[in-house]
């Protein structure tokens, strides 16, 4: 691009996207949805005890700081006016929970990850109030059954067990959050005037949202009893929230008063970032975890098939609200990190493609990665990974190849749960995350669904619908979502290869395997202690 076009690329749009295993800061075009530049840095986590999950707070929010300077630096170096970013969007990983003291600016805990399984001893109790332990009772005004994936049961557990945030609660001096909380509060001025807000995103995999009337539920905050007063203001997904401060002590302030104006869970922002604007249209997310989302349009449609129920977006405050059906998996892209850090099969994530290549087959061995449980469609905290199938030929490419046929084979339970709630198939699944790079998981992916599989050439989808929601918003107004105007994509496409017998009996055997894989951990064993014929949730990000 030649200096004097650089000098004419109009309004620009960031877009902090906070996942599990790293952060990111990327600048798009408000115009043209190219991406110019970005930088990421990993995100340390933390396993102090089994099936416990913890990142630090204040590294979170550093990694920000730095991720943002850094892009700058680099917009700069291209020429770039950097002054051209009108609007920053947040997306971010959700269900995680972070609580902080007002007058600090401190963290009273680690963060406890969405995938961490310290609380099931706190479900099972909380189970035993619900008239017949019912672990869907709350589903119709939540979306969500009672799991320890969902930010309330880790809040109560934190209420519980830690004294510096029972003396700040009384103290009047605690705020609790997921990560978008936790960052928007931050970067607005923190302890000096910081916005406390969330979207309704964030806000409805909480468990203490009324998804219909858009609240905090009274009554959900009385059965987990937790003080509705540390909770933060629920907003739209795509208004002004308020402004960029500069941060003193790391001198980080290139961005200062530029507006916060998105803010959505990573999965909505890739809804909304693969432009899944119509009742029908879904999207699957290879991230540490595999996220099928749904469109349901303004209707919550509640599932039969073990699906959760939950707000798509809500585009602006006088906007409608969406809803969507989502299959979540805990254990995606993270049992490449596995078969790495715990195993040492792999020196590099993307080695797993060569191994799985040369393989060409698992040979009758099948992986189900319950690391953490089951989630979708089965909602199985008893359930650990297992490999099966085993012989003396099996290698150590048969089991990677193994490693992301299982990818494959939980996104084909979601997609069947899915197609029966909604009636009417999917033709085809669009995909995006980090693992689409991956040809012989995309390739797979197909041949397991036998339906075509799409990925869209520029894979930042997540961080594209958090720039969208921000540079749409009102005051801003830089970003167009009119269909007429988003800008087509070019996609790359992958066929089913086999015939749909040979696919059926793989799944088959997938099926039996999971079976096979529930009831390591008894629920009396309060303190999660696993099975050691279970596998282990260590180094579970990618």
């Amino acid at each position: 691009m030649a200096a004097s076009n650089r000098m004419m690329l109009g309004p620009l749009v960031g877009s902090i996207d906070q996942g599990t295993s790293s952060t990111r800061f990327l600048v798009f075009n408000a115009k043209t949805s190219e991406l110019l530049s970005h930088h990421q840095v990993e995100i340390v986590q933390k396993f102090p005890k089994e099936g416990w999950v913890e990142q630090d707070p204040k590294e979170i929010l550093n990694s920000v700081h730095e991720c943002v300077e850094k892009t700058c630096e680099k917009l700069q170096q291209l020429n770039i006016d950097i002054t051209n970013i009108k609007a920053i969007g947040v997306s971010n990983q959700r269900e995680t929970t972070v609580v902080w003291d007002k007058t600090t600016g401190e963290p009273l805990y680690n963060a406890i990850v969405w995938l961490d399984l310290r609380t099931q001893a706190t479900v099972d109790r909380l189970l035993k109030k619900i008239p017949g332990k019912n672990k869907s009772f709350f589903k119709f005004r939540t979306g969500l059954p009672l799991s320890t994936y969902f930010s309330a049961v880790k809040l109560r557990w934190l209420l519980d067990n830690v004294e510096e945030i029972k003396q700040a609660v009384g103290d009047g001096r605690a705020m609790f959050g997921t990560i978008d909380s936790w960052l928007i509060w931050s970067l607005t001025g923190g302890k000096n005037g910081g916005v406390h807000c969330t979207d309704v995103t964030n806000a409805s995999r909480t468990m203490l949202f009324n998804i219909h009337s858009l609240e905090w539920d009274p009554e959900l905050c009385q059965f987990f009893d937790i003080p509705m007063e540390i909770l933060p203001k629920v907003r739209s997904s795509s208004e002004i929230y308020g402004l960029m401060k500069i941060c003193p002590s790391l001198k980080s302030g290139a961005l200062t008063g530029v507006p916060i104006s998105g803010c959505l869970g990573d999965q909505s922002a890739a809804l909304v970032g693969q432009m899944c604007f119509q009742d029908g249209q879904a999207k699957n997310t290879y991230g540490t975890g595999c996220f099928l989302l749904c469109n349901t349009g303004q209707k919550s449609v509640f599932s039969e098939h073990g699906l959760l129920t939950t707000i798509a977006y809500k585009l602006g405050r006088d906007k409608p609200v969406c809803y969507a059906l989502e299959g979540s998996v805990a254990i995606a892209g993270a049992v490449v990190r596995w078969l790495r850090d715990n195993l040492g099969i792999l020196k590099t994530s993307q080695e797993v493609e060569k191994l799985a290549a040369e393989a060409g087959t698992s040979y009758g061995c099948y992986f189900v990665p319950a690391f953490s449980g089951l989630y979708a469609p089965y909602w199985e905290p008893s359930a650990r990974g297992i490999i099966c199938g085993l012989t003396q030929f099996t290698n150590k490419n048969h089991i990677a190849f193994a490693a992301l046929e299982a990818v494959c084979f939980q996104t084909r339970e979601l997609l069947d749960a899915i197609n029966k709630d909604c009636g009417v198939p999917l033709n085809q699944l669009q995909v995006d995350g980090g693992m689409t790079n991956n040809k012989v998981l995309m390739q797979l992916q197909s041949d397991i669904l036998c339906i075509p599989v799409v990925k869209p050439s520029m894979p930042e989808t997540t961080a594209l619908g958090a720039a969208m929601a921000a540079g749409a918003a009102e005051g801003v107004g830089i970003w167009s979502l009119n269909p007429g105007d988003l800008t087509a994509v070019t996609c790359e496409r992958f066929e089913p290869q086999i015939n749909p017998e040979e696919s059926e009996f793989r799944f088959a055997r997938w099926k039996k395997a999971v079976m096979k894989s529930m009831d390591w951990v008894t629920s009396d064993i309060s303190s999660n202690v696993i099975s050691l014929v279970g596998l282990k949730i260590e180094s579970t990000e990618d």
